[in-house]
């Protein structure tokens, strides 16, 4: 995440973020989790949505050293501040090293039968910063999914022509090329292991090889490759797969929807997209919790001797009728002492 402020405050608050770098290092690392032991155990920080790093208003005039090498601090002429993470310790991380291919739209090739049903990704922590690559509307016929009989691999956004188009996470350029049905196309590798993409620019202003920060302009919106009109197609993948870009970022107002996101693998379909998950997602969260009141609600008599179901239902204000329903018994069943019925 960004942070900007006053160079005192910038002082005041280092010796406290780098302190544990190696734990940030750590957690910045994409790892396996279930998703409830990932909402049970993550902070609630993590869960909250984040807005879009705002650029300097001036140019910049110093930098600063941090105790982490790595790491340095950018001052700018108006009294504001912001990490910047150097690229050469991360020149050597399998995240850039393997299957990297500077003209493949994917050099992973794996078969999603290899893959895991869920991954829990930081997208952003105390160093990693988030740049909205376009903020505006999604063209609701540019949606990722299906569109003429076609796999639509990610959103359009329209945008004007020359419109500055910005990295969305700080990575390292893996393809900048002209490419037929995406024009001039621009595609990042990110700390987090999800590669972005930025197609029909009418300029790219980065090339293969070259590290970027969240907020660097990287193109310019165009009309290039198979396109109607001027706008943004931006993907998101993940080994290869693309998944719908809505599930990380809300575009009209810019923001990041949550530090922490669950990828889930059914995410990879053409027929799964932000929308429609969401809502089932709601739905049932919703069903969850219903039949956690229900649950509530219940309430049990364990048989002791002498017990009838005449009795029982007497002392509970119920019908035997109505625990023979819930249970699954007759009037007639012999009870057991020690047997539990439901009686409400």
């Amino acid at each position: 995440m960004m942070r900007t402020g006053k160079i005192s405050l910038a002082l005041f608050v280092l010796p406290l973020l780098f302190v544990g770098k190696d734990d940030l290092s750590a957690q910045q690392r994409t790892h396996l989790h279930d998703t409830s032991r990932v909402r049970l155990h993550v902070q609630r920080p993590a869960l909250a949505p984040l807005k879009s790093l705002g650029c300097p208003g001036a140019e910049a005039v110093d930098t600063l050293d941090t105790v982490n090498d790595k790491v340095k601090v950018v001052l700018y002429g108006d009294n504001s501040w912001r990490y910047l993470k150097l690229p050469d310790p991360l020149a050597d991380s399998t995240i850039f090293t393997a299957n990297w291919d500077t003209y493949s739209m994917d050099p992973y090739r794996k078969k999603q039968a290899e893959l895991p049903y869920t991954w829990s990704i930081w997208l952003v922590d105390s160093l990693q910063q988030y740049h909205c690559p376009f903020q505006g509307n999604v063209n609701p016929r540019g949606k990722f999914g299906v569109r003429r009989g076609r796999r639509h691999q990610g959103v359009d956004i329209p945008l004007p022509n020359g419109s500055p188009v910005y990295a969305t996470f700080t990575g390292k350029v893996r393809v900048s090329r002209y490419c037929n049905g995406y024009g001039n196309l621009v595609v990042i590798r990110h700390e987090n292991g999800i590669e972005t993409f930025y197609g029909h620019l009418s300029k790219r202003l980065v090339e293969a090889g070259d590290w970027v920060n969240a907020g660097d302009v990287i193109g310019l919106g165009g009309n290039t490759g198979r396109s109607t009109g001027p706008h943004l197609h931006f993907e998101t993948r993940y080994d290869g797969f693309a998944f719908d870009p809505c599930w990380l970022i809300d575009f009209p107002s810019g923001t990041l929807r949550k530090r922490l996101f669950i990828l889930h693998k059914k995410f990879f379909s053409p027929y799964s997209n932000y929308e429609q998950d969401f809502e089932d997602e709601w739905k049932n969260a919703e069903e969850d919790a219903k039949e956690d009141a229900e649950r509530a609600a219940m309430k049990w008599h364990t048989v002791k001797s002498g017990d009838t179901l005449g009795r029982i239902a007497a002392r509970n204000n119920t019908t035997v009728s109505a625990i023979c329903r819930l249970n699954g018994i007759k009037s007639t069943t012999v009870l057991k002492v020690g047997r539990r019925l439901r009686v409400r």
